[in-house]
Order: structure tokens, then sequence, then C-alpha cells
């Protein structure tokens, strides 16, 4: 048996939680689809919602446990929590630990099921006050601080602006009041940057993005404390059915595979191509954690060990140019999502709902950049000859 404190990232990313197959000496394991498990020849005695125990599929499947040990593995944490997608976790973290009358300081920019579940619907329902504040400057936290206040949640780096917040400081912050802190580090995977280990009480990844990595299955897990994570369990995912589908899980289970391998090229070209929007006369601003014009560079740099696939940028030009221009590519795709092989583009425009929250230079539209795998060089000339034919 492997003891998964004794090797390194890139091996766990192989070996936690497969093992061979004992009906057929398969030596990967397989889908179970499955909605239902044997039960034990007296039933009576048994937790019908027990989350760790394989009775019925919205409680655990097979998959699930093993997917799940593996992505406890690469963030050094007890347990972990997989659920549909990135929005069930994050909602399973607001549902379990919001109760009525309730505070939550968030990251102002932030992705926008987040914000309309903490801006618009649970204080709607159910009384929870939230405070979004530029979670990048530790004073805006400390002033949103309120008696009442039980978890801080950030995202880090960002979605769209790649804002980077201070995980370690504001750690400190929570926990000087009794409160969650829980981090959303989907930008930057397991292999980049580690919250659990700077003083976070939760991780949560969309796995739709960076983990899966193929842009063909849907998934979301928390990870943290066996404490945390089994009251997840219980109330956001038996008990409101977010469980994943055992195929999701398995797809998932393959993509964290060659995630070292993805995550090393995705912020190279990410870089590279950066340096290149940055430099291009074109081009309004690029936001990119490992440009040094990045306004929160220094503590990337201390917290995160590469700077990841996603950047943003404006080009001075109007809407219709802004658009021609993302039509104008022929590998880059426009498209939402990312951490996809292939390099996705999409196009805010200044309508959007969170426009008030976003830096100055994103509010007249911007474009979410996530570097695929191709060559950074073919990326590059496409983007050329989109500015060639948009005359600029």
């Amino acid at each position: 048996m492997i003891d998964k404190n004794e090797i390194k990232f890139s091996t766990k990313c192989i070996h936690v939680g497969n093992d061979i197959d004992k009906e057929t000496g398969a030596i990967r394991r397989p889908i179970t689809m499955a909605n239902s498990y044997k039960l034990p020849y007296d039933a009576s005695t048994l937790n019908w919602s027990d989350p760790n125990n394989v009775i019925y599929t919205r409680t655990t499947s097979a998959n699930q446990l093993y997917l799940q040990e593996r992505l406890a593995a690469l963030e050094g944490a007890e347990d972990c929590v997989v659920l549909a997608s990135g929005v069930a976790a994050l909602a399973g973290v607001f549902f379990t630990f919001l109760d009525k009358d309730s505070h939550v300081i968030c990251s102002n920019v932030s992705y926008i099921a987040v914000y309309r579940l903490l801006n618009e619907y649970f204080p709607k329902k159910y009384g929870i006050e939230a405070t979004l504040v530029d979670t990048s400057n530790l004073n805006e936290i400390k002033r949103a601080i309120r008696p009442n206040t039980k978890l801080i949640h950030i995202e880090t780096p960002g979605n769209p602006t790649t804002r980077v917040s201070d995980i370690e400081e504001i750690a400190k912050i929570s926990k000087s009041i009794g409160a969650l802190l829980s981090v959303d580090s989907t930008f930057a995977s397991p292999f980049l940057q580690h919250p659990l280990s700077l003083g976070a009480d939760l991780v949560v990844h969309s796995l739709t993005k960076y983990i899966n990595g193929h842009g063909d299955a849907m998934g979301g897990a928390v990870i943290g404390r066996k404490e945390l994570i089994d009251k997840i369990k219980a109330e956001a995912m038996v008990n409101v059915g977010g469980a994943i589908s055992p195929f999701n899980a398995w797809l998932i289970m393959r993509g964290v595979v060659t995630l070292p391998l993805r995550m090393k090229q995705h912020s190279e070209s990410a870089l590279k191509i950066a340096q290149f929007l940055e430099s291009y006369p074109a081009v309004k601003f690029v936001a990119y954690p490992g440009l040094k014009s990045h306004p929160q560079h220094e503590i990337a740099k201390k917290q995160m060990s590469m700077y990841s696939g996603v950047l943003s940028f404006g080009l001075k030009a109007d809407v219709e140019t802004h658009n021609k221009f993302v039509n104008s590519l022929k590998l880059v795709i426009s498209a939402v999502s990312l951490g996809h092989d292939e390099s996705l583009i999409v196009y805010t425009g200044p309508n959007d709902e969170r426009n008030h929250f976003y830096p100055e230079e994103f509010k007249n539209g911007h474009l979410r950049f996530s570097v695929g795998l191709e060559d950074a060089d073919d990326i590059i000339n496409d983007l050329k000859q989109a500015f060639k034919k948009c005359g600029l």
C-alpha cells in the first residue's frame, strides 16, 4: 500500500485513489455506473444517508470516493467532497456554514454565480448579510468585519480580473475573529497553490476547469478538515442532491493524471502571450499575475509556484471592434469556461452586472483569455492576424 504522504505531487496524481480491479485485474479502476449497491445481510443498522458508504449514488458512488481520495491528497487535506459542479461546491459551502442572520465577506469581483448567491439569493431568502470588497486590500476586509461574520470567501486569482488576494494574511484575520476562510483556487489548481497550507479552512475547485482539463466533464470539490467536509456532505450533497455522476468522476480522475504537465505548459505559454500583448500598441491593458506590472505580482510570487493560464486584456477600441477581433481568431475559440486543452476567449462588454466592482481599466469591456496547450507562437500568430484584420 502506497503511503501518500511520502510521494511527490505528480506521483499522487497518478496513484492515489487508483488500485487493481479485483474482478478483472485491470490496472485502472473502472466506471461503476450503478445507482444502487447491494446491502449487507442486516441492513437495519445502516445509516441510509452515510456519504462515506456506497449504498445509493445520491449519497456517494465508488468513483466519487476514489476521486475524493486523490484530491484530498493533492491539497494535503484530511478529506474532500466532490459535487456535480463548481457552483454546487460553492453553494454547498455557503448553504452549510451560513445561518440566518450571519454575515459573509466575499471578493467583490468573483464568479457570476457567487455574486448572485451572496448579493441576491441568500440575503433575500435567508436574511444572510453579505459584504463584497476588494479582498486584495486587507484594510477593506478588516473594515467589513461585523460581530456576526462567520465566513470570509475569496477567489485568488480572481475571475476575471486575475486579482490576487494574500491567503496567509487573510487567514490571520479570519482566525482572529473566529470565522472560516474558504478559497476558490480554481484558476491556480492544486499544482500551483496550496491555500490550506497558508491557513485557509476550505479550498474550492471547479473541477470542470484545470483539474479535468479536457473540456468534457463537470464537477466541483471542497477540500479541508474532516469535521467541516462531513457537514458539507450531509447538508449540501446528501440532502440537497448535488452528487456528481460516476462517469464525470471517472473522467475527472483521468484528467488529474496530466495536471502537472498541463499546468506547466499553460503557465509558460500564458506568460509569453501576456508579454506579447503588453507590448502590442493596440492593447489597452493586460492583467496577468506573472507580469511585473500586475498590482499583486509580489503576492502571487509568494503564494504561487507559477501563474496559471488565464489572463484578461482590453483593446483601445469600441465594443464592435472587440467583437470583430474575437470573431477573427482562427485557433482561439470564442467560448466560456477555461482550463481546456484548446485556447478559449470570451468578451464581456460594459453592461456586465458586476461592472461597478471592476477595476477601472475593465469597465469599458474586457477579454478573458484561457490559454490552452497549443504552441504559444501559433497562438501569438493567431492574435496578430486578428489584430491585422481589425486594423489594430
